[in-house]
């Protein structure tokens, strides 16, 4: 009954979400930022199934600076149902993905490579739900998500075009986000380390979500600051969400908090990302318009003491859309 309900995409309270579901769509996503280099490099892997049953995925790596996407095409991938691990790769050799809770290497051309090991890792902190709080409970919701690994030190390296990357010492982020039919119609995403205060961590992401005809509007933030981490959630709860090109505005409280966040950046200046099509099995090359340093701003108070207000200028943001 378990494998059942999880198949659906749900979760039990106290499970491990990082596990693979075995839904049509479950993407893995890596995110390392370096305050003292300005350098940001993002992994991500969309392991799919598509009408027929059969496995593929969407690869991708994306550096900032130099503006460098490379990615491919697997024509097969697996995820472990026991615990985060999933590998993939293409019929011929020529590019592959094996990643696990410690260590990430992609492989994806002569001139894409990334290999990472992460030390010192803060997870997500041992709660009964995850990052969308109740809505985990919730089998058929069409997308689920989970910021698994709030921070944690670099260890390694990554090639993009002719530039090199070495990322001993940089922060490192790590999600999931899975579905039974794939990214939807639009969404908004962010997330930063970069902060002055350096055990801060802010990550959101929205959407058009919907279970079966019902459709609303989603969207989950989380923000640490050293052992303190607060979730808020729409819904249940009440959150004010203004996105749009160039802008990412969310505001909101719970019973002890208030948090306003702000991000902005040139729309102009996004990476084009791949965005894969599950039952398809094709992607939209440009699904995702995302900026890999742009700015964010955090205000997030406890009553009358302010825990955070600051800014990173290597914030992820994001817009996109699916099929």
């Amino acid at each position: 009954m378990r494998s059942a309900y999880r198949a659906r995409g749900a979760d039990p309270p106290l499970g491990d979400l990082r596990a693979h579901h075995a839904v049509a769509f479950e993407g893995y996503f890596w995110r390392v930022t370096d305050p003292g280099e300005g350098g940001v490099v993002i992994a991500l892997l969309g392991v799919c199934r598509d009408a027929n049953g059969r496995s593929w995925a969407t690869a991708a790596l994306a550096g900032h600076p130099g503006g460098v996407v490379r990615r491919a095409t697997l024509d097969s991938a697996a995820g472990d149902p026991a615990r985060l691990a999933v590998c993939g790769a293409t019929a011929d050799g020529g590019a592959w993905v094996r990643a696990d809770a410690r260590q990430v290497t992609f492989a994806l051309g002569d001139d894409a490579h990334l290999a990472l090991e992460v030390e010192r890792p803060v997870r997500w902190p041992r709660r009964a739900l995850g990052g969308i709080g109740p809505a985990q409970l919730v089998p058929g919701l069409s997308q689920y998500w989970h910021p698994w690994l709030l921070d944690g030190v670099a260890r390694g390296s990554a090639r993009l075009g002719e530039r090199t990357w070495n990322l001993d010492g940089a922060r490192v982020y790590a999600e999931k986000n899975w579905g039974g039919g794939g990214f939807p119609a639009a969404w908004w995403w962010g997330q930063a380390h970069g902060f002055a205060r350096e055990d801060a961590t802010v990550a959101f992401a929205g959407g058009r979500a919907g279970l079966g005809p019902l459709r609303l509007t989603a969207t989950s933030v989380v923000v640490r600051a050293g052992r303190e981490v607060v979730r808020l959630t729409r819904p249940p709860g009440l959150l004010r969400v203004d996105v749009g090109p160039g802008r990412w505005r969310i505001a909101g409280r719970t019973g002890r908090h208030t948090l306003e966040l702000e991000g902005a950046a040139a729309p102009a200046d996004a990476q084009r990302l791949p965005v894969p099509l599950p039952a398809q099995r094709r992607e939209l090359p440009e699904g995702s318009a995302q900026h890999l340093a742009g700015e964010l701003g955090v205000l997030l108070r406890r009553g009358r003491r302010t825990i955070l207000d600051d800014t990173s200028s290597l914030a992820g943001l994001e817009l996109g859309r699916g099929g």
